[in-house]
């Protein structure tokens, strides 16, 4: 048998790498204890109740009859509307609504409002200023919910009339339910700070429908996951949700890893629901790219992927294979253990809130979903549909609400300590 030597330089090179990288480990570790302290921490950073989206979303000027007002919301809230003058202004008061994603601009698109501003006036309070070009009263208004416990669509019509009419009817209502204090003033909403991408990956879909018990499919399972997880990391402020698909449609492997990468994605997130053929399973799991799936995983990225879409601002489209798997090996040495860090982070949120999880609930495989070279990369298997128990809580809206939080705090926790620990990493 041949033993290689390595010379007095390398040994002291590798020495300090690994000194590195079990510092490296240990601090991420120290952040991520710290970052998972109190369950429930991320959930209580941002307190709003909804958050306005876009879609469904506009003010227009039809071609008769009144300035229509739809502003869609991601759940419904208590809100109130008036008018004020001098300037002509109407007020929307909500308990409460994130608008920090929204875009005003594309949001107004009449002629009779001059400018639309939007944000938090105060804790527990946001406030809507539209600034009128003509005086506005509202003749019609009314929140209806669209789906029970889901969205909600706030309609007004707004009517043009006189201004002595508009100044009869303006100013603020003296409701005690409805304390805010300081003036009505417009000015432009803040800007977003750098965001948390997320590309959250429901797995299965169309004509693979994944595991299948009771009439239940796993595709149909995950997707209801996925959606319900994209709202409550977007409540969180500051993350930004891209979905590998939205409806019951097939997307290949390769498909699914090239999403991420055109995203930015800084984590991405596979939601399974597994079934077994023979035998019981119960509690969640959470599984990263195994040390044995890796070089196989960099040859089949080569042969199977666009070359434009392996790594992050690297084209590697005139790059030979062996050149390619190079870069590839080099990004992996530093996604590979952040990978892991995820794992363990959203394990660690999972626990914290409760939820039942397997008897070994981090666990390493080669599944192909978690071979992006540079993109830290976990499975969830959220639980068995081939256990009665376990299909059950998958089918409840209430577990289910508390599983997504669970992972949301494991991802938000785990991108506090990565960014702490970053510049400790190789570049």
């Amino acid at each position: 048998m041949r033993f290689a030597r390595l010379t007095t330089k390398e040994h002291i090179n590798k020495h300090h790498n690994d000194m590195g990288r079990g510092l490296l480990r240990f601090t991420f570790l120290m952040m991520l204890s710290l970052a998972l302290w109190a369950p429930g921490a991320f959930a209580q950073a941002f307190g709003a109740q909804a958050r306005a989206m876009q879609d469904g979303s506009e003010i227009r000027d039809p071609w008769i009859g009144p300035v229509q007002f739809d502003l869609a919301l991601s759940t419904g809230v208590p809100w109130r509307v008036f008018t004020v003058a001098k300037p002509n202004r109407l007020v929307l008061d909500f308990r409460e609504v994130d608008f920090r994603s929204f875009d005003l601009g594309a949001f107004d698109q009449s002629d009779a409002v001059k400018g639309a501003y939007a944000g938090p006036l105060r804790a527990g309070w946001s406030r809507m200023v539209l600034e009128l070009n003509v005086p506005l009263d509202v003749e019609t208004a009314e929140l209806r919910v669209v789906e029970e416990g889901s969205r909600a669509q706030l309609t007004l019509a707004l009517r043009e009339v006189e201004q002595v009419t508009f100044d009869a009817s303006a100013g603020v209502p003296d409701d005690p339910n409805w304390v805010v204090d300081g003036p009505i003033i417009l000015g432009e909403p803040a800007p977003l700070p750098d965001v948390f991408t997320v590309v959250l990956d429901p797995g299965h879909g169309g004509i693979d429908p994944g595991a299948m018990r009771q009439g239940f499919r796993e595709s149909d399972i995950v997707l209801q996951l996925a959606l319900e997880l994209e709202e409550v990391l977007i409540r969180s402020g500051n993350v930004r949700v891209v979905l590998t698909r939205r409806a019951d449609d097939f997307v290949s492997l390769e498909r699914r890893i090239a999403i991420a990468a055109q995203a930015g994605a800084h984590a991405f997130v596979s939601l399974h629901a597994d079934a077994l053929a023979q035998g019981v399973a119960h509690g969640a799991s959470v599984y990263a790219l195994s040390d044995s799936a890796m070089d196989e995983a960099g040859i089949a990225l080569v042969e199977r992927h666009e070359r434009g879409e392996l790594l992050a601002g690297i084209d590697l489209s005139g790059a030979d294979d062996e050149v390619a798997r190079t870069l590839i090996d080099l990004a992996r040495q530093d996604s590979a253990q952040r990978s892991d860090m995820l794992a363990q982070a959203v394990v660690g949120g999972i626990q914290n809130s409760g939820v039942r999880m397997h008897k070994r609930p981090l666990q390493s495989a080669g599944f192909s979903v978690l071979k992006s070279a540079d993109i830290p990369s976990i499975l969830v298997e959220a639980g068995f549909l081939s256990t009665g128990a376990e299909l059950e809580r998958l089918n409840d809206p209430v577990w289910r609400g508390v599983l997504v939080e669970g992972i949301r705090d494991g991802l938000m926790a785990w991108s506090l300590a990565d960014r702490a620990v970053a510049p400790l990493r190789r570049k």
